[in-house]
């Protein structure tokens, strides 16, 4: 089959449906443009309403926090998520017979993160064609690319780069770096860590696209792996968790 290979995901380009999408389990034919998409993964549904794909439900994240609404969606997308009547699946632990209950025609789930309802896949795949994403080793654009290819929302996942790219250039030009390199992280004062983002991230590519260089790891510093073997962060706690952040500036996500 000739296609398009992305970071792991390979998909056909015709003119019509259907489309041959292959994913770590394999190839899976969508007969036609989905109509009813559910996203298990509340990191990959701000995607999705982006590009203004048809996704009628989705996972959700803890509620009434600074970075959820009352819903447990993401507060950057919340507003747009009640405009289009979007369904919260559950918060937290997957749930298949919620996934079921909305008659989806596709099933989105994350290859890793807190989101990832992996463990849930056979059940998933019983109900709709079910795709694995994997969001922790590429930029938002090339993942937005990939989703509007699954979906059939190309043009809109161009246009919506496009017009992120016109911004950057605009920011750009009025930006005076910090010192660099720079460390950025998300810290979790309570357990006294933080997941340091590498250069593979969509957040370490996209202060490489704003000029800023992302500090090296001393050589030898021990990482947790308690989120298991991931490309998008880096665990440190403990006695790592000063050495580690080691850049000239801090950047806490």
């Amino acid at each position: 089959m000739l296609g398009l290979f992305v970071l792991g995901f390979s998909v056909a380009h015709a003119a019509d449906w259907p489309r041959q999408i292959a994913d770590s389990r394999g190839v899976h034919t969508l007969d036609h443009k989905p109509l009813r998409i559910v996203s298990t993964s509340v990191t990959l549904t701000g995607s999705l309403l982006a590009i203004d794909a048809p996704v009628v439900a989705s996972g959700a994240t803890a509620p009434n926090n600074r970075v959820a609404d009352e819903n447990g969606f993401l507060r950057q997308w919340g507003e747009i998520a009640k405009q289009r009547k979007l369904a919260r699946l559950y918060i937290g632990e997957p749930n298949a017979e919620a996934v079921a209950a909305q008659m989806p025609d596709l099933i989105l789930i994350s290859a890793t993160g807190g989101d990832s309802a992996l463990a849930l896949y056979d059940q998933l795949s019983a109900i709709a064609p079910t795709l694995i994403i994997n969001y922790d080793d590429k930029s938002w654009q090339t993942l937005l690319t990939q989703l509007g290819e699954i979906t059939g929302q190309e043009q809109q996942a161009k246009a919506r780069i496009s017009d992120f790219n016109q911004q950057l250039a605009k920011v750009k030009q009025q930006m005076t770096l910090t010192p660099q390199p720079v460390s950025a992280l998300v810290y979790n004062p309570a357990a006294h860590s933080a997941n340091l983002w590498t250069a593979d991230s969509a957040q370490g590519q996209l202060l490489s696209q704003l000029g800023f260089t992302l500090a090296t790891l001393p050589e030898g510093l021990h990482a947790s792996q308690s989120q298991g073997k991931r490309h998008d962060i880096i665990q440190l706690g403990g006695e790592n968790l000063a050495a580690g952040l080691n850049g000239e500036a801090l950047f806490l996500f």
